[in-house]
């Protein structure tokens, strides 16, 4: 059973940054689509970035392409997502998800079948 967890969300001010952490319990990120998705109320879940564990490639979704950045600790079987120079519309539930396979076109939420419960980080301007 895989377990993801995700932290690290929390309040900013427009310009702020913060630091998401994507944990996978009982389980090892080894050839792994690793992504993050984010939804704001009344919005649809938008994929932000992935990466490969295998080889640590980053995608990005071009609203968040020079400010975000994601990475992985493969020891501590933890992807994170940097948050940099963050917006009021970064403001949404941000949640971890995973597939094992490649990245090549997942940008839908129906191409992962593990998720996280969710963090949320707002942005206030």
């Amino acid at each position: 059973q895989v377990h993801l967890v995700e932290s690290g969300g929390g309040s900013v001010q427009a310009g702020g940054s913060l630091r998401l952490s994507c944990v996978a319990s009982g389980y090892s990120f080894t050839r792994h689509c690793v992504a993050w998705f984010r939804q704001a109320p009344g919005k649809e879940r938008e994929r932000v970035a992935n990466i490969y564990t295998r080889d640590s490639s980053p995608e990005y979704a071009d609203s968040v392409k020079g400010r975000f950045t994601i990475s992985q600790d493969a020891a501590k079987n933890t992807v994170y997502l940097q948050m940099n120079s963050l917006k009021p519309e970064d403001t949404a539930m941000y949640y971890c998800a995973a597939v094992f396979a490649l990245c090549l076109g997942r940008w839908s939420r129906d191409a992962y079948n593990y998720w996280g419960q969710g963090t949320q980080v707002t942005v206030s301007s």
